[in-house]
C-alpha cells in the first residue's frame, strides 16, 4: 500500500520526483493528520481489502496525460505556495452506487479545482471536465444492502466538523497502487 503524507512540510517529495513515465497522473487535496487517519481508519474497516490499494484521499484530477508530468508540477508548486489553505467542512455521508463516501463542502477548493482546471485546459480527460463533488470514499464495491447498513450507521454518528486541506499532491497510477511524486504544503 501506498503511504501517503498526512500533512506535507514545504516542496516535500518521497521518493523524489521523476517523470511518470507513462502512468496516468493524478491530482489530490491532502487532508490534515488527524482527518486522514480517521478517513484511513474507515476506509480500512469498511473498503474490501483486495481493492483497497491506495490511502484515503479527495481526488481533484483523476487522470492527466504523463507527458504533462513537468507542467502539473510546477502549477501545483506555484498554486500552493501562493494559496492559503482552503477552508472546508466534512459535511455529511454520502450514498454511492455500492459504496459510501465521507462528503466534503469547500467553496474555497472548488475555485482553486476550477483554477487548476482552466489552466490545464486541454489536458483534461472527460472525466475531469465537470465539476466534482469532493469527497473521501471509504467502502466501494460492495453490494447495496451492505453500503446501506454502514450509510445508517455513519448517519446516525455523524457530526459535520471545519478543517482546512494541508497540500496538493501528484500521484502516477501504476495499474491499481498509486506511486506518489510530489506534495506540496499550502502556505498557511
Amino acid at each position: 500500500m501506498v503511504r501517503h503524507p498526512s500533512r506535507p512540510r514545504g516542496d516535500v517529495a518521497t521518493p523524489p520526483f521523476e517523470p511518470a513515465r507513462g502512468a496516468p497522473l493524478i491530482v489530490t487535496a491532502v487532508l490534515p493528520g488527524d482527518l486522514q487517519a480517521l478517513a484511513d481508519k474507515l476506509r480500512r474497516q469498511h473498503y474490501p481489502p483486495d481493492r483497497n490499494r491506495v490511502p484515503a484521499h479527495v481526488t481533484l484530477f483523476h487522470s492527466l496525460p504523463p507527458s504533462s508530468a513537468e507542467e502539473v508540477r510546477e502549477l501545483l508548486k506555484e498554486r500552493a505556495r501562493h494559496s492559503r489553505s482552503p477552508q472546508a467542512r466534512l459535511s455529511g455521508v454520502s450514498r454511492l452506487v455500492g459504496g459510501t463516501a465521507l462528503e466534503i463542502t469547500s467553496p474555497q477548493m472548488q475555485s482553486l479545482r476550477e483554477d487548476l482546471s482552466e489552466r490545464l485546459h486541454g489536458l483534461l480527460s472527460a472525466q475531469d471536465l465537470g465539476v466534482p463533488k469532493l469527497h473521501i470514499t471509504i467502502q466501494n464495491k460492495v453490494t447495496s444492502a451492505e453500503a446501506r447498513t454502514l450509510q445508517t450507521r455513519l448517519e446516525s454518528e455523524f457530526s459535520p466538523r471545519d478543517f482546512t486541506f494541508a497540500g496538493l499532491a501528484l500521484h502516477a497510477w501504476r495499474g491499481g497502487p498509486w506511486q506518489l511524486l510530489k506534495s506540496w504544503s499550502f502556505r498557511g
